[in-house]
């Protein structure tokens, strides 16, 4: 099976910002609290009546509640009111953190409970594509308000790592005073809320927790906006930037100048992301020259896409140097420093025009194998050793045709992984290990042995031997770009470099920027091989992203698109790249014409209607319903044209065209037109109930809109309506009906989490 090198996913998690998380345990029935506004009729004690779903219309209220965009933000602002810090943790489509979301943070009476902490929220779910347009403005998130995905998906790692008590549950309230000083803060937690019951508990503790509190330190809001440029506070920041839109350029350019004095920790990034994306050269060129100055990491990330358009000579190293200055204390950054440092050079290990002159001239028919032909070459090779036991050569052929035979046998003839299925792969490639040994020991030397070695040495597991003996054998390659177990030597050779890297990073020692060049050009041999697949191309394109080499990685997957159209997992990667740089209506017009070409794929319909599924859900995020359901509608008619046309796609296409049908009865359901809901989710069951269990991108399935549906015809006293649906679900398989694993009950899970600091 196509395989990633391992250690990539390891170089990922060092500087990843999304992790996966739980919700809200389905909690302990208790009976009804006096004044808890969330319990409603119908069914007394589930999910779907003590939180109730938003509706559209409350969906489109605004968040009332003031998030800080980072912890370093609501740290300052801590300091200078007095006021302790509240972290909120939210997850998309569990019920009570929908509540909190969609209703609770909209309403002023629970947002004045808040007022008396600095607030930060985190949730590792995007609601917008993209966090800024191509002018550098903010795109704030349509779920949480002040703060953009991109910082409140940010903030849950360090939420989990200091706070969280390595569980991850949502939604939960943490209250954090402030200690120590501004170079070594403390943290001492006052209560940890989660697991709750109901809604009116949790708000009384909210207001209970700073009742001891002396009064805050109001922060001055008469300020003239040159003054606010440095500071950290929401509001300011929001109004620093909107000022600098509505400016003069003089004004701007004045405004730029104070960012100068305070480029550092407290440096206005988002001000100078103004200016960097603006359409004013001289204004762009200053705010660059501020980014020059900061120490913060914050500033990294625009650091690197200021570097991606063509810069004079001294600009650029300005630029890079502030990221190793920088990376001094981020190992994040420093990775940021080393990947601009080293991408541009050649690598000293890999020949890669070598390789492309011997890609060149490959024998094109080399991409399939022959069982047969591998076999008969495995018996006449160990012929040739019983006649000439002393020959290093024969040997060296046998092992290298029972390697080729140990591959095919383990279904990895082109890639990496291992495939030791049965006894008998093992002993091939035990077989294969030894005799190359006994060819070296004999007198055999060079590259071609040392692939051997590292190739069956790799797949039993003898992975350090493999690497060594890997980094040997590419200084003498290529030999035969046409060579499978050569291509597999240079997959073990670019995982030896991300192990490397890896372990290098989290010793938090020194490692060569070579090192890094050495990998690139591996995936570049790689990309362009005969016998390459998309997984090399993915690793490649992952790699360079992660890396934040976004220049270099939309050319890999130009590339890799042209070379693989079916690939599902580089179309993956195309959509993320196009939501997150142009947005959804971008999305849905690219496959759009992707399927209008002369040479559109089969498959090409149901991309486009996969983009359209997509697209519908960030819509709904947005609030933007008419767009949504238009989009829904198209991507079944997609699927159901691609069923026709193919039916042995029909249940594929079927299974989406359930969930985009789903889709349009949880907004009809969010709208309150129960009876056009109801009919809406039983024409989903009717097309697909193997789909029922299946999460949307909004973390919503079609038995979660039934679970809330049933609530509300409930709370309606519609009986009919009711009987209707239960008579569906009952023809359902119980199983589809669960609720999602992070909704179930945690065996020995408390009912209240309240922890009071110490």
């Amino acid at each position: 099976m196509p395989r990633t090198p391992k250690m990539f996913m390891t170089l990922l998690l060092l500087f990843a910002t999304t992790i996966a998380a739980r919700a809200q345990q389905d909690p302990v029935p208790l009976p009804k609290t006096p004044g808890n506004t969330s319990q409603g009729p119908g069914a007394p004690g589930t999910r779907e009546t003590m939180w109730p779903a938003p509706k559209a219309e409350q969906w489109q209220l605004p968040v009332l509640v003031e998030f800080q965009r980072t912890w370093d933000d609501a740290l300052a602002v801590a300091r200078l009111t007095g006021k302790p810090i509240l972290a909120c943790v939210n997850m998309d489509g569990e019920p009570a953190s929908e509540h909190y979301a969609g209703i609770r943070y909209r309403q002023p009476e629970i947002a004045k409970l808040y007022e008396p902490y600095v607030c930060v929220i985190a949730s590792v779910y995007r609601h917008n594509p993209r966090d800024y347009d191509t002018q550098g403005r903010r795109i704030l998130c349509p779920r949480f308000g002040s703060c953009t995905c991109g910082e409140h998906i940010a903030l849950e790692p360090f939420l989990y790592e200091h706070f969280l008590d390595g569980v991850r549950v949502a939604p939960r309230h943490v209250m954090v005073e402030i200690g120590g000083d501004e170079t070594r803060p403390s943290y001492k937690e006052s209560y940890d809320i989660y697991y709750a019951n109901d809604t009116a508990s949790v708000f009384q503790q909210i207001k209970d927790g700073t009742a001891d509190y002396p009064k805050p330190l109001p922060l001055s809001r008469d300020k003239a906006i040159i003054d606010r440029i440095a500071s950290r506070d929401i509001l300011d920041r929001t109004a620093v930037e909107a000022a600098y839109l509505t400016a003069t350029p003089q004004q701007k350019v004045a405004m730029l100048n104070h960012a100068l004095t305070a480029a550092g920790k407290a440096a206005p990034i988002d001000l100078l992301r103004l200016a960097v994306f603006g359409l004013d050269v001289d204004l762009a060129r200053k705010a660059r020259s501020a980014l020059a100055l900061c120490d913060n990491e914050g500033a990294a990330d625009l650091i690197v896409e200021a570097l991606r358009v063509p810069l004079d000579k001294q600009e650029r190293d300005d630029l890079i140097a502030a990221l190793v200055r920088i990376g001094n204390k981020s190992p994040r950054v420093k990775l940021l420093a080393d990947v601009h440092l080293s991408l541009g050079n050649r690598s000293a290990a890999v020949d890669v025009a070598g390789w492309m002159k011997a890609i060149e001239t490959a024998d094109p028919t080399v991409t399939k194998s022959n069982p047969a032909e591998l076999e008969s070459r495995l018996q006449y090779s160990e012929g040739s050793v019983h006649n000439r036991s002393k020959d290093p050569q024969a040997r060296l052929e046998l092992a290298e045709a029972t390697l080729a035979y140990a591959m095919e046998r383990a279904g990895n003839p082109v890639t990496l992984g291992r495939g030791l299925a049965n006894k008998h792969v093992q002993l091939l490639f035990e077989d294969a290990h030894r005799t190359a040994l006994e060819a070296e020991a004999l007198g055999a030397r060079g590259s071609r042995l040392n692939a051997l070695i590292a190739v069956s040495a790799w797949n039993l597991g003898q992975n350090e031997a493999a690497y060594v003996r890997a980094e040997t054998a590419i200084n003498g390659m290529p030999a035969d770009a046409s060579d499978r177990i050569t291509l597999n030597a240079v997959l073990v050779f670019a995982e030896a470099r991300q192990q490397a890297i890896a372990n290098a990073m989290r010793s938090k020692q020194e490692w060569s920027p070579q090192w890094l060049t050495d990998l690139n050009a591996a995936y570049s041999v790689l990309a362009r091989h005969p016998l390459g697949n998309d997984a090399h191309l993915v690793a490649h394109y992952d790699f360079l992203l992660a890396l934040g080499a976004k220049g270099n990685a939309s050319r890999v997957l130009d590339e890799g698109l042209r070379r693989f159209p079916d690939s599902s997992a580089i179309h993956d990667r195309f959509r993320t790249r196009i939501l997150s740089e142009q947005g959804a209506e971008a999305l849905e017009a690219e496959y759009k014409a992707r399927l209008a070409r002369a040479d559109a794929q089969p498959t090409a319909a149901w991309f486009a209607g996969y983009a359209e599924l997509v697209a519908a859900e960030y819509h709904r995020r947005a609030g933007e319903l008419a767009k949504s359901l238009f989009a829904y509608e198209l991507a079944i008619t997609y699927y159901d044209a691609l069923s026709l046309q193919n039916p042995l796609a029909k249940p594929n296409c079927d299974h989406y065209s359930a969930l985009a049908i789903a889709g349009m009865a949880r907004m009809a359901l969010e709208r309150g037109d129960l009876e056009f809901s109801l009919n809406l989710l039983l024409k989903s069951f009717a097309k697909k109930p193997e789909a029922a269990g299946t999460l949307d991108g909004l973390n919503l399935s079609p038995a979660d809109t039934s679970r809330m549906l049933r609530a509300q015809l409930i709370a309606a006293d519609n009986k009919q309506l009711v009987t209707r649906l239960d008579l569906a679900l009952s023809a359902l398989d119980p199983e589809l009906l669960k609720p999602p694993a992070y909704e179930r009950p945690a065996p020995g899970a408390r009912p209240f989490g309240r922890r009071r600091g110490g």
